[in-house]
């Protein structure tokens, strides 16, 4: 079983910064050559939506509504952290990671085979 876990969030003003990190199993790197490690958000009465993912080949996608402030990466130890600057309150939400395993992201934010954590509270107030 994969296991996906998120860390980093937290409480901040407007036009604050914070740093979540996803940690997947690191056995999946030496099994898929291809994947897609995702960020998503679910705020309080929306739907799951795209913020931000990265494929194997180190290619970052966004949603419109964080180019510019959010950047996606990974490090040497294989967890994908993304970086909020110039946090609003409509970017309060509950963060999710996830693993999909198998394939690139050029169809993100559509997952295939994913495996998701429990999610990382992200609160910014005005």
């Amino acid at each position: 079983q994969v296991q996906v876990v998120e860390s980093g969030g937290g409480s901040v003003q407007a036009g604050g910064s914070l740093r979540l990190s996803c940690e997947a199993s690191g056995y999946i790197y030496s099994i898929y050559s291809m994947y897609c490690m995702g960020w998503f958000r679910q705020g309080p009465g929306k739907e799951r939506e795209g913020v931000a993912a990265i494929d194997s080949d180190g290619t970052p996608r966004y949603a419109d509504s964080v180019k510019g402030r959010f950047t996606i990466s990974q490090d040497n130890a294989k967890n994908i952290i993304l970086q909020m600057n110039s946090l609003k309150p409509e970017d309060t939400a509950m963060y999710y990671c996830a693993a999909d395993l198998g394939w690139n992201c050029n169809a993100w934010p559509a997952v295939r085979n994913a495996f998701w954590g429990q999610g990382t509270q992200v609160t910014v107030s005005s």
